[in-house]
């Protein structure tokens, strides 16, 4: 993990065996054994924490994202029957234009237009 051979292993520990003395080398080394572990627990836990929070990261933005598509899909929706329609293109030259087309009769203020319910007559 940090490259430490054999060699040098043995070395730290032939060290500590002449500073510590015999008695208290196993007390020592138990102690050490215990803080690595917590040492590697709490960084385990850390990362399993940013993970975690990078990955709710990454759904908070892909749900923005699908949320921001939904809306711009739903006013392309509600925009679409406001945009002009497109124009039929130009005759050829030397070609007959269509006649025009008839202009519909003007509304009758009693009648009823073929989207609106049929009205009952209201009495006087």
């Amino acid at each position: 993990m940090f490259g430490i051979s054999f060699s040098e292993l043995l070395l730290v520990g032939l060290v500590a065996l002449l500073v510590l003395g015999p008695e208290r080398l196993p007390g020592a080394a138990r102690t050490a054994g215990l803080w690595i572990g917590r040492l590697k627990r709490s960084f385990n836990a850390i990362k399993m924490e940013v993970e975690r929070e990078i990955g709710a990261d990454d759904i908070r933005r892909q749900l923005h994202n699908e949320h921001i598509l939904q809306m711009e899909q739903e006013a392309k929706r509600i925009l679409n029957p406001l945009t002009p329609p497109a124009q039929p293109p130009a005759p050829a030259p030397g070609t007959e234009t269509p006649a025009a087309p008839v202009a519909a009769a003007p509304e009758q203020p009693g009648a009823a237009s073929p989207t609106e319910p049929p009205q009952p007559p209201r009495a006087p």
